[in-house]
C-alpha cells in the first residue's frame, strides 16, 4: 500500500506543477490542500490518514498535542531550515522525522521594495483612480533620493535591502541589538547609535529581524510614537515584532504616513480583521516567500526529502 502525503496551504494549486512528484508516485499518493486548515481538531481530522505532511514555512503549528493525535505520521517536511512552530522533541518521541528545504532571501527583499515604492508613490491609490475614472493625479509622491532608510536588522535580507536603498541614493542606517560597526561598514551603511535614534530620524523604516524573546513587541506604542508623521513603516519579517494594536492606532490617527505590511498576527486574516480596512495601509497576504524560484526549491527539495526518507537516509533534518 502506498504512503499518503498531504501538501498543506497550496493556495495557488501549483505544488504539483513546480516539482517532479512522479519520482515518488509508485510509493506515495500526494493530496494537495488549497485551503488553510485551522485549529488542532480540524487538523487532526484532516491529517489522520497521512504518513507524510509537507507544510509551508510556519503556517501550521505542529505542537506535541497534535503530533500525538497523528499516529500514522512519519515525516514532516517544512520549507526553510528554521521552524519555530514544530515541537521537535515530540516529533522525535513519536518517531516522526522532520526535514527542511533551502529558501532564498531574494523574494522578501524584492517584496520589501515593492511595498516601499508602492507606498512612496501611492501606486495602488493612483492606479485605482485611473481605472475607475477618478481624479487625474491626487497624490504627491515621497522622494527616496536623499531620504533616510532605517533598517532594523542587517542580516541576509536587511543587507540586500540596504544595497538597493544605496542604489536609490538614500542615506541608509541600521540597528539591531548585536549589530557592530564592522558589520555596518562592511555593508556600507551607518550604524545607528540606538533604536530610538533610528526610528526618530528615518523617513522609511523596514523590519528585518528574526522573531524571538528579545524582538517580540520590539516596536510598541512608545517606539511607534518616535516615528515622523511623514515616515513609512515596512514589515516583511514577523508580525509579532510590531505591536499590532499600536500600529492600527497610529494608522487610524494619522501619526505615520503609512505602513507596508506582509505579515499578520493571524494568517490567513479573518474577513473582519481590522487590518483589512485600516487606512494608510498597503497590505499583502504574506507573499514574502512566494515566488516561482522559491516554490520550485521548496517543493523540489520536498520531493528529494521524501525520496531520501523512503530510502532510509533522511536529508536536511531539523532542527
Amino acid at each position: 500500500m502506498r504512503l499518503r502525503c498531504a501538501v498543506l496551504d497550496d493556495y495557488q494549486k501549483v505544488a504539483a506543477e513546480v516539482a517532479d512528484w512522479s519520482v515518488v508516485a509508485d510509493e506515495v499518493e500526494v493530496v494537495s490542500f488549497d485551503r488553510h486548515i485551522d485549529g488542532e481538531d480540524d487538523l487532526a481530522a484532516a491529517l489522520a490518514g497521512f504518513d507524510i505532511v509537507v507544510t509551508l514555512r510556519e503556517r501550521v503549528p505542529f505542537p506535541g498535542s497534535l503530533i500525538a493525535r497523528l499516529p500514522r505520521l512519519r515525516l514532516i517536511v517544512a520549507s526553510g531550515m528554521r521552524n519555530s512552530v514544530i515541537d521537535y522533541a515530540a516529533a522525535e518521541a513519536h518517531g516522526v522525522t522532520v526535514c527542511g528545504t533551502a529558501s532564498s532571501s531574494t523574494p522578501p527583499v524584492e517584496l520589501t521594495w515593492a511595498l516601499l515604492l508602492g507606498l512612496a508613490r501611492a501606486i495602488v491609490e493612483e492606479s485605482n483612480a485611473l481605472r475607475s475614472g477618478g481624479p487625474w493625479q491626487s497624490t504627491v509622491g515621497a522622494d527616496l533620493h536623499g531620504r533616510r532608510l532605517g533598517l532594523l536588522g542587517l542580516g541576509k535580507i536587511g543587507s540586500r535591502v540596504a544595497q538597493v536603498g544605496l542604489a536609490f541614493g538614500m542615506r541608509v542606517s541600521a540597528w539591531s541589538q548585536n549589530l557592530t560597526r564592522e558589520r555596518a561598514d562592511e555593508v556600507g551603511v551607518e550604524l545607528a547609535p540606538s533604536k530610538e535614534e533610528l526610528l526618530a530620524t528615518s523617513d522609511f523604516v523596514s523590519v528585518h529581524l528574526a522573531l524571538g524573546d528579545r524582538t517580540r513587541g520590539l516596536l510598541g506604542p512608545a517606539e511607534l510614537a518616535l516615528l515622523k508623521p511623514t515616515a513609512h513603516l515596512i514589515n516583511t519579517s514577523r508580525a509579532a515584532i510590531v505591536d499590532q494594536d499600536a500600529l492600527l492606532e497610529a494608522l487610524h490617527a494619522g501619526r505615520i504616513a503609512g505602513a507596508g505590511i506582509d505579515v499578520f498576527d493571524i494568517e490567513p486574516l479573518p474577513a473582519d480583521h481590522p487590518m483589512r480596512t485600516a487606512p494608510r495601509l498597503l497590505a499583502t497576504p504574506h507573499l514574502g516567500y512566494v515566488s516561482q524560484a522559491n516554490y520550485a526549491t521548496y517543493y523540489g527539495q520536498a520531493v528529494e526529502n521524501i525520496r531520501a526518507f523512503l530510502a532510509g537516509a533522511p536529508v536536511r533534518r531539523l532542527p
